[in-house]
């Protein structure tokens, strides 16, 4: 102890050790101490001394120190202090310094920490840096040392972890890619750096909140990894409990880390809409009607602010993920609560350059959003529209220019792909809209555009081409627009007002904005072109400005001048003989050359300025003076470009040659159109097709269950004949043993009905006989047909078997039939010969009770066979009308769908081949139960062969009896 008595206390006689001499004997006093209060004392002297010697506390302390923390886990007390002396090697002096690659506007904050301390000069500062670069290399070496500081972050002394967490902040800002990998590798890094924002003391969250900053920037992964940590909730949360606008320091370093994990990371953006978090945005611009004495801190924490929301909007975001967040902003209030700090009054200035841009990326290409800022009213009496309040601050020249760039920027985006806005800001230019009472949009953008401002005028121009930007239809109706320039002259058009302040020679920046404005405005469109050529002037004024060897400035508007010197060419319909695409052309030759006329065209695309203003759609410009070009407008001249030289250098033969080759392209354009429509028309056919021959199907599953459902009917009738043929069968045979003596007789009455049911028999028999005829002769038609229509494919196949297997069932229920008519015939036969007296016979066996229920069960099968008669018909009449349509459907479908034409013909044959089967069973089943049942009535003693002869052996005896007596 003695030994730091020396070191720590008053000085002693005698020389004194150097730092450099001290500073070892601490690191071996630290390396060879057993006792922990020893190495604690020395480390606490390390980290005394390391301030102001750096370099030898840095070179021969460090690995000492990475030991201590490795091995004293214990003992918070020596961690702290060796983690503080790490922290004063590793950071610069400048601990605070804002970050070079940041944007002007989103300086890192210092969470109310930073120190004011002189700035030191270019060499020390450089020093320095390099110092601390140097040792955080030495610490980094081993990725094992940033696992070690993670690892200690999960202590939860206050002495270990706010150090720790300063310590990593400045690994991160002297070697933030080489630790991020470090930490993006390690288990549960990104974790344990998050559970920081949920820490109670305040200074270490908020030393976390620049540590998160630090960990995100420019690395997607991270920054995904930190999203997906329920990040976005727990900063909205501090931002609502710290006051939100009002708050402090705090909020911003919130902001900050919330544009870093969603500036340029489309999955990141999109998460934070999927979350509803843009709703959680509204009430930040909730501000109160006293707007006097804005904070320093509230200024910058609203800038973050609507940075924020213009960073969910971007135009660099894709137009889907885009929309989607314009939509989420405008029904959660959003926009309406912009256009409120928009309209309000003692809003600072840049406040309220930052809510237009703002404003302006909401509505872009969003018809609901941009109509909605249309309907928006300035607090003002009368009250005026909002774009009209805005266009007057834009061509005020007293105004802040950055304000008047916003304003252009935020009537571009009103009526990017806005044809109903642009509509309406051309129709308060015609006559017949205009009111002298109120001021226009179009009134202020006259005026702005024959101010004497420069400025004032390119503003004007610029916004009047974008309310021509690709429509055709206004593009037209601008050219009635009539300007009185002096009493008692008449009026001129505004096409050629703005001609003439060309020709007056007026500012370079003036002369950009009117060319840029012609150039749209008769662009694709003849009859513009037509209005510009029929003033005889300008032709020559053109020629004159391209062909002049003026100064640099000037050469900007002579490529302007040949752009729209090229575009009457390339857009002239030919309507006036002296300015002819030929004549034009001629010109150019003869008073330019074709070459001088390609340099100065070219001259456009390789302005410094172009190259800046075709970078972004806003207007950012450092001073008036370069702002000359417009976002939209350079897209004009690279599509132009290329088409003028070649329109140029064609000849007149080759220019033929192409309308000619346009016509042809026009008529077949009008043949493949006529294609198309006739596609269309047979698609639809084909579909109704489709659907009959779905409905079709869905009937022949129908009859094939109906046909099930009877051949099951007529095995249960053939059951009960059989079982009623043994029953009275035994019945005749009774009676005949037991009461063959005895004649009951018939009467003559009914003999003879009976004799007129026998004949009526036969004639059913014989119809029956006609019409299986004519079915089998449809069947033999079928079939030749439809072994023709076998040979189409193999989609037939399963119709062929279903149609072969009614076949069989056909030729089985005829087989049936002509058994059934020879047994009929035997009966007749018999029933003649027998006469009377079988019919006596006959009588006797069956009581009247049989008799009518026979009688009964016959009018019912007959009343069956006409009903299915009826339906027969009306399925024949389906099937033809079906064999109609089929028959036109394949006539039209057969130039371009033959194969569907010829599979859609089989299908339709084999359906109806199968309609005509079922109604043919269905006949044939009904004539078999007919047949059956007069059978029944018919043979109900005379079954059985030797039935007949016992009984014709008891009438011999009974006739032998009578002559004995």
């Amino acid at each position: 102890m003695n030994f730091f008595r020396e070191v720590m206390g008053g000085q002693a006689a005698g020389p004194q050790p150097s730092g450099a001499e001290t500073i070892r004997k601490l690191c071996d006093r630290v390396a060879s101490s057993t006792l922990l209060e020893d190495r604690r004392d020395a480390v606490r002297a390390l980290k005394s001394l390391s301030k102001k010697y750096r370099v030898e506390v840095g070179t021969q302390a460090m690995h000492h120190l990475i030991n201590i923390l490795q091995t004293d886990r214990s003992d918070s007390e020596i961690l702290g202090y060796a983690l503080d002396t790490l922290y004063n090697i590793l950071c610069n002096d400048e601990e605070e310094e804002q970050d070079e690659s940041e944007d002007a506007v989103t300086p890192i904050s210092a969470s109310g920490k930073h120190k004011n301390v002189s700035m030191p000069d270019e060499t020390a500062q450089k020093q320095s840096d390099d110092l601390g670069a140097q040792f955080t290399d030495q610490f980094v070496q081993d990725p094992e040392h940033v696992t070690l500081l993670l690892s200690l972050l999960e202590e939860f002394d206050f002495h270990v972890r706010w150090p720790g967490v300063k310590l990593l902040t400045t690994l991160l800002k002297n070697q933030g890619v080489q630790v991020q990998g470090i930490i993006l590798v390690s288990p549960m890094g990104v974790s344990r750096l998050m559970d920081l924002l949920a820490d109670s003391r305040e200074v270490i969250r908020n030393d976390g909140l620049l540590l998160l900053q630090q960990l995100t920037k420019s690395n997607a992964a991270i920054q995904k990894i930190v999203a997906f940590e329920n990040a976005f909730e727990r900063l909205l949360d501090i931002i609502t409990e710290e006051g939100s606008s009002d708050g402090g320091i705090v909020v911003e370093d919130c902001l900050l880390l919330l544009l870093n994990l969603l500036k340029n990371n489309s999955s990141n953006q999109n998460f934070f809409k999927e979350g509803s978090y843009i709703q959680r945005m509204k009430p930040w611009f909730e501000i109160g009607d006293d707007n006097s004495g804005w904070s320093a801190q509230k200024v910058t924490n609203l800038h973050l602010m609507l940075q924020l929301v213009r960073v969910m909007v971007s135009p660099v975001n894709s137009p889907g993920a885009t929309a989607s967040c314009q939509k989420s902003m405008y029904q959660c209030g959003l926009l309406q609560q912009l256009c409120t700090i928009l309209m309000a009054t003692g809003v600072p200035a840049d406040i309220l350059t930052e809510t237009i841009n703002t404003v302006s990326e909401v509505i872009r290409g969003s018809q609901v959003n941009q109509d909605y800022f249309a309907s928006v009213n300035a607090p003002s009496n009368p009250p005026r529209p909002a774009i009209v309040v805005l266009l007057m601050s834009m061509v005020n020249e007293r105004q802040p220019f950055v304000l008047r760039c916003a304003v252009l920027y935020c009537f571009q985006c009103f009526l990017y792909k806005n044809q109903k806005g642009q509509g309406e800001i051309v129709a308060t230019l015609l006559p017949s809209t205009i009111d002298a009472n109120s001021i226009s949009a179009g009134q202020l953008l006259c005026g702005g555009l024959f101010s004497v401002d420069s400025l004032s005028n390119w503003c004007a121009a610029v916004a009047l081409a974008h309310s021509l930007q690709d429509n055709l239809t206004q593009k037209e109706q601008l050219l009635r627009v009539q300007l009185a320039t002096s009493l008692g002259k008449p009026p001129v058009s505004l096409l050629q007002q703005c001609t003439n302040i060309l020709s007056q020679g007026s500012k370079v920046q003036t002369r950009v904005g009117l060319l840029m404005l012609l150039c749209t405005w008769i662009n694709n469109c003849p009859i513009a072109v037509t209005h510009f050529l029929h003033n005889q002037e300008n032709v020559p004024f053109l020629t004159a400005q391209i062909s002049e060897n003026l100064g640099e400035d000037e050469r900007l508007v002579q490529g302007l001048c040949a752009l729209l010197l090229g575009i009457c060419i390339y857009y002239n319909d030919n309507s006036l003989e002296n300015n002819t695409k030929e004549k034009l052309k001629q010109l150019i030759e003869k008073r330019i050359g074709k070459e001088n006329f390609v340099e100065k065209l070219g001259f456009i695309t390789k302005h410094e300025l172009y190259s800046r203003a075709a970078q972004k759609p806003q207007p950012v410009f450092p001073s008036p003076e370069q702002m000359l070009f417009d976002h939209e407008f350079t897209k004009l001249v690279k599509e132009l470009e290329g088409v003028i030289t070649k329109a140029v250098h064609k000849s007149n033969e080759e220019e033929k040659k192409e309308e000619e080759v346009k016509k042809t392209l026009e008529q077949h354009d009008n043949i493949v159109t006529q294609y198309k429509e006739l596609i269309r028309e047979q698609d639809a056919q084909i579909q109704e097709l489709k659907e009959q021959v779905v409905s079709t199907s869905s009937q022949n599953e129908q009859m094939q269950t109906t046909v099930t459902q009877q051949l099951s009917q007529i095995q249960q009738h053939k059951d009960q004949y059989n079982i009623l043929k043994l029953k009275l069968g035994k019945e005749s045979q009774l009676n005949s043993q037991g009461e063959g003596s005895q004649v009951n007789g018939l009467q003559t009455e009914e003999l003879t009905q009976l004799r007129e049911e026998v004949e009526e028999l036969r004639k059913q028999h014989s119809l029956l006989q006609t019409q299986l005829g004519d079915k089998d002769t449809l069947i033999t038609s079928l079939k030749s047909e439809t072994a023709e229509s076998s040979a189409g494919g193999s989609d037939n196949t399963e119709l062929l078997m279903e149609l072969e297997g009614l076949r069989s069932r056909v030729q089985s229920q005829l087989a049936e039939i002509n058994q059934m008519k020879t047994e009929r015939q035997e009966l007749l036969r018999r029933a003649e010969a027998g006469s009377s007296d079988a019919v006596s016979s006959i009588d006797g066996s069956i009581d009247g009770a049989k008799m009518a229920e026979v009688e009964s069960r016959l009018a019912a099968q007959t009343t069956e066979t006409e009903r299915l008669k009826e339906e027969a018909k009306s399925l024949s009449a389906s099937r033809a009308e079906l064999d109609q349509q089929l028959a036109s459907a394949t006539s039209t479908v057969a130039i371009l769908q033959t194969e569907k034409a010829k599979l859609q013909t089989e299908v339709q044959d084999s359906k109806k081949e199968q309609d005509d089967l079922l109604m043919l069973l269905a006949d044939q089943d009904q004539k078999i139960h007919s047949l059956k049942q007069k059978l029944k009535d018919l043979g109900e003693t005379v079954d059985d062969e030797d039935d007949l002869d016992g009984r014709d052996q008891t009438d011999d005896d009974y006739e032998e009896d009578e002559d004995e007596d």
